[in-house]
């Protein structure tokens, strides 16, 4: 049987009330399940049994050093079904201050994000299959700044993403 999809991810924190607290704020999860030094967030349109843990380590952890001094986990990426819901997200990650970078992958909408001790994670959302050109896909050989407004005007703010595949 092949691997269907990523379940979950575990995140070693600093402070685990303070990380619940972003990604409550920041994505919309919530906690299933916790108890001192750990908590399980769902994402809100997720069914999986949870999607984040999250294991505290204390204040005194250095920097993930991965990928520049260390080998290691670059980020996470989660899919997000319509542009409309990438750009609300966009808008609280700049409240909030952790929106590090945009990107257009031609297939792929990319917002990239930091959580408060300084993981990287992407949020995305994938042009539908049936939306797909040959422009589109030869379009992935370059990476190119994300214009939303233009996005949406092209795709529709309400279309739903490729959810997972859209080749």
């Amino acid at each position: 049987m092949p691997i269907q999809r990523l379940n979950h991810a575990v995140l070693y924190v600093r402070d685990v009330e303070r990380s619940v607290a972003f990604y409550q704020e920041a994505l919309g999860f919530r906690v299933v399940n916790a108890f001192p030094g750990a908590a399980f967030l769902q994402a809100a349109g997720s069914s999986n049994d949870h999607d984040l843990g999250l294991f505290q380590i204390g204040g005194q952890a250095g920097p993930s050093e991965a990928g520049r001094s260390t080998v290691g986990l670059y980020h996470l990426a989660w899919e997000v079904d319509t542009l409309a819901e990438l750009q609300r997200i966009a808008e609280k990650l700049s409240e909030t201050g952790a929106l590090v970078g945009a990107s257009d992958h031609s297939t792929t909408k990319a917002l990239y994000a930091k959580d408060p001790d300084g993981i990287e994670f992407e949020v995305s959302w994938l042009v539908p299959a049936d939306l797909l050109t040959e422009e589109i896909i030869a379009g992935r050989a370059r990476i190119r700044p994300l214009d939303l407004a233009k996005e949406q005007e092209r795709f529709g703010a309400q279309t739903r993403g490729g959810v997972g595949v859209s080749v």
